[in-house]
């Protein structure tokens, strides 16, 4: 009798622990499931709501209500559509919770022909016509959509597209600070560049239309209300308290004057200056006109900048083999940059506000400041170069020079972008600069009384703590450098692939006085870049930079001589080479092909390093987890031996 109940003992105590953990897990589920409890174990936390996101619901003292229309047939509604609409609820039931009760969700499914499609169409959301197998399905739409209301205020989101799945959470959130606050500041842009796009030239109909406003344009105008400011403007008007200066390419002295006492006043200036605008030089019609752009002096605020204590660098672009990126060349196929800045976490201060979470960013053709600021100001560093870096000749960068063949790292970090505060003083001492016509020069002559008291009334100092921030590249905010664009059914639909939107957005919206979405919205892109791989790459390019110099310049060498002894033939004997000019002529084709030779050796080997890096990656991948868990089951096994033989 004890025997058999000594067998059956072990069965009973597993069936009971089994039940017991069955119990566990699904009392844990019901509970983490009403409580809307999730475990966020990525590294930068992007499944919990970020801080900026809780300080705007927290001064919420007014309810907010939200619309979420989701299709819940699933015949219509495809698997990824429905996942990603069970964390959009998920996502919302966190607001809810967050802000105490201030979020109300309501949920509805728009059935055909139902009040709740009527209700959707209101607010703004519209159902989407989905592919399946790549047909288009013709059958009922499909509904993804929100909308966020306070009192008479209405922000709607039409569709949420999974692939924009990053900026979920900033997308909401900007959506509930629209309603609450529906109020817009104003803010100023003045542009050398056509950033609020072009009208249509009835002259070039067949060319095809005009231009939109670029992305940055209207991203902003969803926050602020955006007022252009002529690029020959002598005032800047009262209610702009922030302005976006992009691309000042010859400004006169008057508009620098009058960008002077703005700030002097206490506004607060964001300048993006370029030495090289890589979208201004293909705006330009003809070869000639290239290169008359190319070799301008770019754009800077000379005045401003010499009054600041701060250097620009017009003529130079900065290259750096830290942050190279691979450019399409066309027919040569894609090639290194390194005047093509893809900036990681190591080039962008992560201490600071604005770029604290951005990781990624692509400058191309940018310049460099320098020098020390003046007395009164501060001066902080958002972006910097590597160590590895040098300025070359802007020409030579736009027209397919090869600089990394001359390339000699400076060894010191080079700012890209800084912010200035503190006291700021007149770069007009004199005042405002005089009329540049002689009709103005006249009338200035004779009004000699109105012009002296122009001079007095000129402010000299600022009176508080102003703000200026510049960057040296404008072609960061151009589409194409920032976004990917797509039409989903008549939607315009934006997917950022890099910080450089999310770095505009960011110092206007501080320098507006909210910061709370900054940390929001720097969330939304998080790329992992491989920065070992680009470390990698940089340092064995400087272990070998000498070795290709040198073989680079045997070969020109080589080929020189050739071409000489080819051209030292007597014309009576063009066709007949001397026995001495043959066996030179061979020589020095021999030496160029063994060159040749020694030269491709040399490049197998500077990427030697990063194959066997991107190698034991690949088995580490591959072979890791399996010998992982064949390690553990090996030690279990071992373990429980040794445990039975002690008994």
């Amino acid at each position: 009798m004890s025997t058999i109940k000594n067998r059956w003992t072990p069965l009973l105590f597993s069936g009971v622990g089994v039940a017991a953990m069955f119990l566990l897990l699904v009392a844990g589920g019901i509970i983490a499931g009403a409580a809307k409890v999730r475990l966020d174990l990525t590294e930068d936390q992007i499944y919990t709501l970020s801080a900026g996101t809780r300080k705007i619901l927290g001064k919420l003292d007014t309810p907010v209500t939200v619309h979420f229309y989701c299709t819940q047939s699933d015949k219509e509604m495809p698997v990824p559509f429905k996942a990603y609409a069970q964390r959009v609820e998920d996502l919302l039931a966190e607001y809810r919770q967050v802000s105490n009760g201030k979020i109300q969700i309501k949920k509805f499914d728009p059935q055909p022909d139902s009040d709740a499609e009527d209700a959707a169409r209101l607010d703004g959301v519209e159902g989407q016509s989905l592919t399946q197998g790549g047909l288009i399905n013709l059958g009922e739409k499909v509904y993804l959509g929100l909308a966020v209301i306070c009192l008479d205020q209405k922000a709607a989101l039409p569709f949420l597209d999974p692939q924009r799945e990053r900026m979920l959470e900033y997308d909401l959130t900007r959506a509930i600070a629209q309603v609450v606050n529906p109020q817009k500041p104003n803010l100023g842009v003045l542009s050398g560049l056509p950033v609020f796009g072009q009208p249509t030239n009835p002259m070039m109909m067949r060319q095809g239309g005009g231009q939109e406003p670029w992305v940055f344009v209207n991203e902003l105008k969803r926050d602020f209300t955006v007022k252009q400011v002529e690029t020959t403007a002598e005032k800047i008007d009262d209610d702009i308290n922030v302005l976006l200066v992009v691309h000042p390419a010859n400004l006169s002295e008057k508009t620098q004057y009058a960008l002077d006492q703005f700030v002097l006043r206490g506004g607060k200036l964001i300048a993006l200056l370029d030495p090289l605008s890589i979208v201004d030089s293909r705006n330009a019609m003809g070869m000639q006109n290239m290169l008359q752009r190319a070799a301008s002096g770019g754009s800077t605020l000379d005045k401003l900048l010499k009054a600041w204590g701060v250097e620009f660098e017009v003529g130079k672009v900065v290259a750096d083999k830290n942050y190279v990126t691979m450019v399409n060349r066309g027919a040569g196929g894609a090639g290194p940059e390194p005047t093509w800045l893809s900036l990681t976490p190591d080039a962008i201060d992560r201490d600071d506000v604005v770029t604290g979470q951005i990781d990624s960013l692509l400058l191309a053709g940018a310049g460099v400041f320098s020098g020390t600021p003046a007395e009164g100001l501060k001066q902080t560093v958002l972006l910097k170069t590597s160590g590895n870096s040098q300025l070359v000749d802007k020409m030579m960068a736009q027209f397919g020079g090869d600089t990394g063949k001359d390339f000699v790292a400076s060894g010191k970090e080079q700012a890209l972008a800084i912010r200035l505060t503190g006291k700021f003083k007149t770069a007009f001492p004199d005042g405002k600069p005089g009329g540049g016509t002689e009709e103005e020069k006249d009338e200035a002559e004779k009004d000699q009384a109105g012009a002296d008291a122009a001079r007095a009334a000129s402010l000299k100092e600022s009176q508080a703590d102003g703000v200026v921030v510049l960057v040296g590249d404008t072609d960061f905010i151009y589409d194409q450098f920032c976004v990917q664009v797509s039409n989903f059914f008549g939607q315009r639909l934006l997917r950022p692939f890099n910080g450089n939107l999310n770095l505009v957005q960011n110092l206007v919206e501080q320098l507006m006085g909210d910061s709370d979405l900054i940390g929001v919205r720097s969330r939304s892109v998080q790329n992992r870049p491989f920065t070992l791989v680009k470390k990698i790459q940089a340092e064995a390019e400087m272990r070998y930079v000498s070795r290709i110099k040198q073989l680079q310049g045997d070969l020109d060498e080589a080929q020189r001589k050739i071409n000489e002894l080819q051209q030292s033939k007597d014309t009576n004997q063009r066709f007949i080479l001397s026995p001495e000019q043959q066996a030179e002529i061979k020589r020095f084709q021999d030496k160029e092909l063994q060159t040749k030779q020694d030269l491709k050796e040399v490049r197998k080997q500077l990427r030697k390093d990063i194959v066997a890096l991107e190698n034991r990656l690949k088995w580490l991948n591959i072979a890791g987890m399996p010998l992982l868990v064949t390690f553990a089951g090996v030690s279990l096994a071992v373990f429980k031996r040794k445990k039975t033989a002690a008994k």
